[in-house]
């Protein structure tokens, strides 16, 4: 018998998903087609600063992130916002700053949908912001975490 490998989609990633403001979560997010946009300078800053202005607006408070070449690691705590609203406004405007650098119109920068995880009040918040920043050492992009430059923490 041949089982068919089944792919998530992105309303089965909504399925069981709760948005709760003062809750901490690990969001991770893929280009299309793991297309890796963020080698590019330029891309990369358009998408932290997408980043950064959810926390401007009150959204949420970024504890932790690192973008890689295809996709994005964020630890955050969750405050005036629905996580998919919050997720949704970061991807859009990052698409649209990329789209304009690269003079490109309506191209697809991420795959719909997102993984996210609600962590508890218990699990060691610090250890998980570490092992987020520690992505490109382990995928081999760098030897020590301070070359690499996609990558933030606040630590607590």
């Amino acid at each position: 018998m041949v089982m068919k490998q089944i792919k998530p989609h992105a309303e089965d990633l909504r399925r069981g998903r709760h948005s709760e403001p003062g809750h901490y979560y690990l969001v991770t997010t893929v280009t299309h087609n793991r297309i890796p946009i963020f080698i590019s300078l330029a891309c990369a800053r358009a998408a932290v600063q997408a980043i950064h202005a959810r926390d401007e607006e009150g959204q949420c408070q970024t504890l932790a992130w690192v973008l890689m070449p295809d996709h994005l690691h964020w630890l955050i705590v969750l405050q005036d916002a629905d996580l998919s609203t919050l997720v949704g406004r970061m991807k859009q405007a990052a698409s649209s700053k990329i789209n304009r650098l690269l003079d490109q119109q309506g191209q697809v920068v991420w795959q719909q949908g997102f993984y996210d995880r609600m962590l508890r009040q218990e699990e060691d918040i610090v250890g998980i912001a570490r092992y987020i920043v520690a992505n490109p050492l382990r995928a081999g992009l760098v030897k020590r975490i301070g070359d690499y430059p996609f990558w933030d923490a606040v630590w607590l």
